[in-house]
């Protein structure tokens, strides 16, 4: 089997799923990099030195016989990267979102129709097994039709990862409720069945404004320590932020189903919760990867009651429970061999379409937005 040939855009977050890139096993190899900073370029090449790293991404459109891109950079650079790759025809790995814009979205789309290049989307939540095992319960109709979908989201490393680095500014983020909540929308999507497109949503930011701040001469330190508790007694946050902390949002899909979603950055743990409810019964998650459970309610009761059935998921505890060797290795077979990937680019759009036109809606006295849809020629193209 030939190895496929890959270069990757982004050294730092995320670079974890070049782990399962360059595997010898899967008969593919990431022989370039790309990073502006140098201190990302440094612990990037002590895990991987025999990787050619530079610091403009440029120079690796000009690298012969590539078989494919991975592209790992802040949200803010996606359609730059993406686009420069697509239109020199190298498949392309895109970390969700896709985009911190609808404008964004649709271009790269355009971009990948009009060149026929192949587009893959990150959305590894789609290859988590509790989400999959959720998805699997559902089709075989054990609930009846879905009706109605609740997440909420507990991000008790919101502190550390989001208001510590350029993810605390609108500007490069447009919301947490975009750039956080496409996943959760995107899973809210693929569990119902449809797509936003009407939606209102209300937020705001109430704790890390008041959060002691670092000055623009200090590098920020987004990563996690367990002791950054309580987050008011901690210090060193981004000097800039103006994104919201805490969002709600209702979503109604074009199917007729109806999806709220919640998420804070500020909780003592970490928890993401779906409860999907249909005619016959509903689901409900506890823990979303790793070792987790499922509760199936289909008995009628007038008082809580246990469930009655649990389903015990005992997955892997790291790289997302699985998910991030998953998803590459969907992405090498969708280079390989063409099969369609999971979600598809217009799944990628639409999650980014719903969280930017609920962020309009937060910030605008929470009215109701329509979401906008993808061109014809872009549904077409994907479908």
């Amino acid at each position: 089997m030939k190895t496929l040939h890959f270069a990757a855009v982004g050294l730092g977050n995320r670079s974890e799923l070049l782990d399962h890139l360059s595997d010898p096993a899967a008969h593919s190899a990431v022989l370039h990099g790309a990073d502006p900073s140098e201190e990302a370029r440094r612990r990037f090449s002590d895990r991987f030195p025999d990787v050619e790293v530079v610091s403009d991404y440029r120079e690796l459109l000009a690298v012969p016989d590539l078989d494919g891109v991975i592209i790992l950079s802040p949200d803010y650079l996606h359609r730059e990267h993406a686009c420069s790759f697509l239109h020199a025809g190298v498949p392309v790995y895109l970390e969700k979102p896709i985009a911190t814009s609808i404008s964004d979205a649709d271009a790269i789309l355009d971009t990948a129709r009009r060149t026929g290049t192949k587009l893959f989307l990150g959305h590894n939540m789609r290859y988590f097994p509790c989400i999959i095992a959720m998805k699997d319960i559902i089709a075989a109709g054990t609930i009846g039709e879905v009706q109605a979908i609740w997440c909420r989201h507990f991000i008790a490393y919101g502190g550390d990862a989001y208001f510590r680095d350029w993810h605390s500014e609108r500007r490069y983020t447009a919301s947490l409720l975009l750039q956080k909540g496409a996943h959760d929308i995107d899973v809210i999507h693929w569990l119902a069945g449809g797509y936003t497109r009407r939606t209102v949503a209300m937020g705001t930011l109430s704790v890390y404004n008041r959060a002691k701040r670092r000055s623009h001469k200090t590098p920020g330190d987004a990563r996690f320590y367990l002791d950054h508790w309580p987050p008011l007694e901690q210090s060193g946050f981004s000097p800039v932020i103006d994104v919201e902390d805490h969002s709600m949002v209702l979503l109604e899909l074009d199917n007729g189903v109806f999806a709220s979603y919640t998420q804070c950055h500020y909780t003592p743990d970490t928890h993401r919760n779906y409860t999907v409810i249909g005619t016959r019964g509903r689901i409900e998650n506890f823990g979303d990867h790793g070792r987790c459970r499922i509760a199936l309610y289909t008995s009628r009761n007038d008082t809580y009651a246990e469930a009655d059935r649990i389903i015990e998921l005992d997955g892997h505890e790291d790289s997302h429970g699985g998910a991030d060797p998953a998803i590459v290795r969907a992405f090498l077979d969708y280079v390989r061999n063409g099969t369609p990937p999971n979600p598809s680019p217009i799944a990628a759009r639409e999650a980014v379409a719903a969280g930017y036109s609920a962020t309009e809606s937060l910030r605008s006295g929470a009215n109701a937005r329509t979401v906008p849809e993808p061109s014809e020629k872009n549904r077409a193209f994907f479908s």
